[in-house]
């Protein structure tokens, strides 16, 4: 079943095309049509604007185009159904309007053209629209259905503890911040025990290790005393991070193509005790590849870059180097989570991704948390990455 994707966008692309094609490959599939063949072209508004005034005499963007393909345009070894060209500058500004992620539209819109391939035509008739409107809902449920996965969320709450050592007493407690996390549906809870424990101090961990049902994840510096505190402790799993005592928080990931021999050490030393180990990582191929080299079991993407970004188009240029270095990971045989800077604008675009299995979020979720309660900023944040 070829889905034929050309990505005609100028300049950095917001989209992920093995995604966008995989999704497209699901539709033939459920349309029974798997042996069609199906054009998808991704274009700009201008490149719209001028197929519009080319072919249906309307000088205007729209957001997407169906050409069935007629029975005697060429003669082809597998039947066509036909181009689909969808303008990813419509696409991306209905979807902000919209507060869904562009994946999530384009596929809507994908599905609209395919649609409108299958011989239906909302501008026939108030019947035909409303048959319609039925056998997309049909087929966005199939999609929907279909998902292989569902980006799961792990709670970060070093800034509880943060809270709590500007004032020297015991309050607020992360270990019930991570309680109230995990029953908001929160699949992890994330703490950073920093060699100057600015923030989480050794009894928090110790508590947490007994106290958190769904997973613990410790991040931590490959610094010998830390070390040898996560080989006693036994964690669900530790992300190794650098650190520095000047920063505020983690600034970049880890350079692991220059401390290949230290690292591959600690990754086998926490593997002899059971626990399964990520590195956090710029969104670089080299990082990956030497990751995979020293035996890592998963990599945190840095989205740092991409939450920072001050345009548009650098935003869009940082998220595809993640999109990119995911997809990489997961072919080179790493498991992939994403995290740092996310928030409740930004975080569903990169939960959309295919190859993302849980990203990693604290501040934003307890900023928020001060206006709305810790348990109802964990539930928005846990709707966002579901419905991404």
């Amino acid at each position: 079943m070829p889905v034929l994707l050309s990505n005609k966008y100028p300049g950095p692309s917001p989209v992920c095309p093995s995604h966008l094609r995989r999704t497209a490959e699901q539709l033939l599939e459920a349309a029974r049509r798997s042996d069609h063949e199906l054009s998808l072209l991704l274009v700009d508004d201008r490149a719209m604007q001028e197929i519009n005034r080319q072919w249906r005499h309307k000088d205007k963007p729209t957001n997407v185009l169906s050409f069935p393909q007629a029975d005697d345009d060429y003669i082809s070894p597998q039947p066509c159904l036909g181009d689909i060209v969808i303008s990813v500058d419509t696409a991306r500004r209905q979807a902000r309007q919209r507060g869904i992620s562009l994946h999530h539209h384009l596929t809507i819109l994908l599905v609209h053209g395919f649609v409108h391939l299958l011989g239906y035509d909302h501008e026939g008739s108030a019947r035909q629209a409303e048959e319609m409107t039925a056998l997309e809902d049909h087929y966005l449920h199939i999609l929907a259905t279909r998902r292989t996965k569902m980006v799961k969320l792990a709670i970060n709450v070093d800034h509880v503890a943060t809270l709590r050592q500007a004032r020297g007493n015991t309050e607020p407690d992360p270990v019930t911040a991570a309680a109230i996390a995990e029953l908001a549906g929160a699949v992890g809870i994330v703490v950073h025990l920093r060699e100057d424990r600015r923030h989480m101090q050794d009894r928090d961990v110790e508590i947490l290790r007994k106290t958190v049902q769904t997973k613990l994840n410790l991040e931590m510096a490959a610094a010998e005393e830390i070390i040898a505190i996560a080989l006693d402790l036994g964690p669900d799993m530790v992300t190794l991070v650098p650190e520095k005592r000047q920063e505020l928080t983690t600034e970049g990931g880890l350079d692991v193509a220059a401390q290949k021999e230290k690292l591959r050490d600690v990754i086998a030393r926490m593997t002899a005790k059971n626990i399964p180990t990520s590195l956090f990582i710029d969104p670089d191929s080299k990082q990956i590849q030497a990751a995979r080299e020293v035996g890592a079991t998963f990599v945190e993407i840095h989205t740092g870059r991409y939450a920072d970004a001050t345009s548009e188009a650098e935003e869009d240029q940082e998220f595809m180097l993640i999109a990119a270095a995911a997809e990489e990971a997961y072919e080179a045989g790493l498991r992939v989570n994403a995290g740092h800077g996310l928030n409740y604008v930004n975080s569903a675009r990169v939960a959309a991704l295919p190859f993302i299995e849980e990203l990693s979020i604290g501040h934003a979720v307890m900023a928020r948390a001060i206006f709305v309660g810790l348990d109802q900023a964990v539930r928005e944040m846990v709707d966002i990455c579901r419905f991404a």
